[in-house]
């Protein structure tokens, strides 16, 4: 071991308890990737073929399962059920209850009890002022402001329409500058046709070329005046219906000879 002069610091060097990842150039270890032999802890991302296994051999199963005597049925115990006379049993005496305390004849009251039996006129008491109703701050006559009478604001009666009268404005008025008043142009001349009834237009499109004789003209044979029923009137017309099918047997008809 070198001398510790070189050295800065309590930190030596010394071997690693245990494999450390720098000191590899591959992961190594460090990746635990599943297997891919067995169905358990199997890596998913791979094919797996089917797999088959044995049974495992089952113990012998006990041949005497029984509880044995184990219980102990009583012996009135029958498929109908208890058997025997019926027998009672004397338990043993609860605990005496505690002391009901009842009220007595001097806590009832019936000379109260008229209100509630007979009819009795209504009744009204005078109690005295309570001192906590002293040191409350009721609102005097002048803290309530009624709606005005008079003016286009009144809440309670009808008022006439009001009209007022401004004086004229002297900065930015009209006859200081002639440029501030908006010219005949600054108005938006709305279409007549808006509230008014529009005539029909029309308008005819300029040519875009001009045809030559390589162009695909109708000629005269094109034409079939005579099929033209729009213009003058349509004689009847008549056609022969289909003609039926040939796999269909004819009418035969019995002729005397």
């Amino acid at each position: 071991m070198q001398s510790d002069k070189y050295w800065v610091g309590t930190w030596r060097p010394h071997k690693p308890r245990g494999p450390v990842a720098a000191l590899y150039g591959s992961p190594g270890p460090k990746y635990a990737l599943p297997g891919l032999i067995g169905s358990a802890q199997r890596d998913p991302t791979k094919c797996k073929a089917p797999v088959f296994s044995f049974g495992i051999r089952c113990e012998k199963a006990n041949s005497n399962s029984s509880p044995g005597p184990t219980y102990l049925i009583p012996s009135n115990i029958t498929r109908r059920g208890r058997n025997g006379t019926p027998a009672f049993s004397i338990s043993s005496r609860s605990k005496q209850p505690l002391l009901f305390r009842a009220p007595g004849p001097g806590q009832y009251s019936p000379e109260n009890s008229e209100k509630l039996i007979f009819h009795s006129p209504p009744a009204y008491s005078l109690s005295g002022r309570s001192k906590a109703g002293s040191t409350k701050q009721l609102p005097g006559p002048a803290t309530y402001t009624l709606p005005p009478m008079l003016g286009p604001k009144s809440a309670v009666t009808t008022s006439s329409p009001t009209y007022t009268l401004c004086g004229r404005s002297k900065s930015g008025s009209f006859h200081e500058d002639m440029a501030k008043s908006p010219g005949p142009a600054a108005y938006k001349a709305v279409d007549p046709y808006i509230y008014k009834q529009k005539p029909p237009h029309f308008s005819m499109t300029g040519r875009n070329f001009i045809p030559g004789e390589a162009a695909q003209k109708p000629g005269p044979g094109a034409y079939c005046p005579e099929r033209v029923t729009f213009t003058r009137a349509k004689a009847p017309s008549f056609t022969f219906g289909l003609r039926h099918s040939q796999y269909v047997s004819p009418f035969i008809m019995d002729v005397e000879s």
